[in-house]
């Protein structure tokens, strides 16, 4: 599991804790998406 967190171009330090906590939370929305089977990387941008 790797995750990584970029705020306006600067990384952002997290725990491992922290890390599982994202990974946990995006890959149950990524679960729930129709067409979704499997997946090994995902990447999410957002914008304001």
């Amino acid at each position: 599991m790797e995750v990584e967190l970029y705020v306006d171009g600067k990384k952002v330090p997290m725990n491992s804790y922290v890390k599982s906590v994202f990974f946990r939370v995006v890959s149950a929305l990524i679960s729930t998406l129709k067409g979704v089977e499997e997946w090994e990387k995902a990447e999410l941008r957002i914008s304001k």
